[in-house]
């Protein structure tokens, strides 16, 4: 019996050089990673271009969403098709350059064109965000399919280069929406944060461009006059984004904010934010009283207890403060807490509005659904709903459960109020009340009757108790207003709100309820 051997022999996978025009590896993958955070940088600050002319919605972020993914779809294919076209070395620096230029032109463009598209309308939206991303996050979308081209040097290694750099844009993307959200937003204003990218990626450009030059004599391609047309367009973008009319005197990191003065009262002062009339204050009278809503708020306060007793109130949302002063100087030794989720808004009420905190008049910085939850059982007298975001109530505080942790914390007794603005046809206002009276047994509603009529939008005010509400003394307080105002409450409530959808945590559509006919 014999045996045999044989000598096994492994191949070594064969080194494939790389292609003639490659970037060096790191350069690639700083290219794809810079330029996939980019677009994301301008996702985020988009929202606070816009904001201040559309507001901030369910609508407005995702049209901003929209317009940037459809930016990406749009770049990455008219990079791939120029990539198998033309030379990607000679692509790279240009695109990079142009992108920059495209960044800082969006300020003046949105912010000259949101002075026409100011409001809600769903083609303003669509116009504005689309002023905002589209070009320079389809220049930079195109970025990466050129890079991809020029690092791929056969059909073997096409799944290992394609895999790594998209997984470097991707990881770009996400480092950059949390440098962007975390800490960007709240260091500076979007104005330095969009010139700052446009500069970054201007520099790189120009720098990929020499570099390019050193290497193989590849730089941006075109006689000079077309450099110098470039170089042109970047100044007027430039000098066009330093006289652009700029909607905020303080950009905190929720909103933009200015504070204005009333010609017709010494003391007036006018806050506005994201565009929208927020609060008024008089810094010489904290009892004025300006908009009717306030009025009704004050009203309900005041026939809460006896004229000059305390009260422990909460509000839940601060704006100018102008309830809580109101409160402080009607009723002595009142602890007002605030919660208000923009810290930077407090510091400006306190430079500008003449807030002053203290024993009586408490200011805690976060979300206000959060914050309620670590408060005690049975705690407060008053608590005053008035938190906007623009001037939509943020959906996870007009729920059914938020209602039941508000009704947690009031004393028995304790009385509820909360301010929303709707206009026709009226769907959220009547599911916010069926939702308000799903936890608190008595219940009315006071509102402008042309707005229960249906003639126009209007700010309305629900009130919640487990006890009886006063109202008949409500009523006459109402006849002694400026303005007109009716109070709803029993049957002719039940018949008004009818069968509104209760909001609870899993479904609340409030900005769909908003949305008018």
């Amino acid at each position: 019996m014999s045996s045999s051997s044989s000598d096994i022999v492994v191949e070594s996978a064969p080194v494939v050089p790389a292609p003639p025009g490659a970037l060096p590896n790191g350069l690639a993958a700083f290219l794809v990673f810079l330029s996939s955070g980019a677009v994301l940088v301008l996702e985020t600050v988009s929202l606070r271009l816009v904001g201040p002319y559309v507001g901030v919605t369910l609508q407005v972020t995702s049209a901003v969403i929209g317009m940037a993914l459809a930016a990406i779809a749009y770049g990455a294919w008219m990079g791939g098709f120029l990539a198998d076209r033309r030379n990607p070395r000679a692509l790279l620096a240009p695109a990079l350059v142009l992108a920059g230029i495209a960044t800082a032109v969006t300020l003046p463009v949105v912010r000259y064109a949101g002075e026409v598209l100011r409001g809600g309308a769903a083609g303003a939206v669509l116009m504005l965000t689309a002023l905002a991303v589209l070009v320079p996050a389809a220049l930079l979308a195109g970025i990466t399919p050129l890079v991809v081209k020029l690092q791929l040097a056969d059909l073997r290694r096409t799944g290992q280069v394609v895999g790594r750099l998209s997984g470097i844009g991707t990881l770009g993307g996400i480092t950059a929406t949390l440098v962007t959200g975390f800490v960007l937003v709240a260091a500076l204003p979007s104005t330095v944060i969009v010139l700052g990218l446009a500069v970054l990626l201007g520099l790189t450009g120009l720098g990929l461009r020499a570099y390019l030059r050193r290497r193989a004599g590849t730089g941006l391609p075109g006689p000079a006059r077309v450099k110098a047309a470039v170089a042109v367009l970047g100044l007027a973008g430039a000098g066009l984004s330093a006289v652009a009319p700029n909607p905020c005197d303080v950009e905190t990191a929720y909103h933009c904010a200015r504070v204005v003065a009333d010609p017709h009262r010494a003391g007036g002062r006018v806050l506005y934010l994201n565009s929208a009339q927020h609060s008024y204050v008089d810094l010489t009278d904290p009892t004025h009283l300006e908009y009717a809503y306030t009025r009704w708020v004050g009203l309900v306060a005041d026939l809460a207890a006896p004229a000059g007793q305390r009260l422990d109130a909460l509000h839940l949302g601060g704006g100018g403060f102008t309830v809580p002063r109101y409160l402080a100087a009607t009723r002595p030794g009142t602890d007002n807490l605030v919660f208000e989720i923009d810290g930077g808004l407090v510091d400006l009420d306190r430079r500008e509005l003449g807030v002053r905190t203290g024993p009586d008049l408490r200011a805690r910085v976060g979300d206000a659904r959060v914050l309620l939850g670590g408060e005690p059982t049975d705690s407060r007298d008053l608590i005053v709903g008035d938190a906007f975001g623009h001037l939509v109530v943020p959906w996870h505080l007009a729920t059914r459960e938020m209602a039941g942790e508000i009704r947690r914390v009031l004393r028995p007794g304790g009385i509820y109020v909360q301010n929303v603005i709707d206009a026709p046809p009226g769907r959220f206002v009547r599911s916010e009340m069926a939702t308000v009276a799903a936890e608190f047994h008595y219940v009315a509603l006071i509102a402008p009757p042309w707005a229960l009529a249906g003639d126009g939008g209007a700010n309305f005010l629900l009130v919640g108790s487990d006890s009886p509400l006063p109202l008949a003394r409500i009523i006459v307080a109402l006849r002694g207003l400026p303005e007109p105002a009716v109070l709803l409450y029993g049957d002719e409530l039940t018949s008004y709100v009818g069968d509104a959808l209760v909001l609870t945590d899993d479904y609340a559509p409030v900005d769909q309820l908003l949305a008018t006919a």
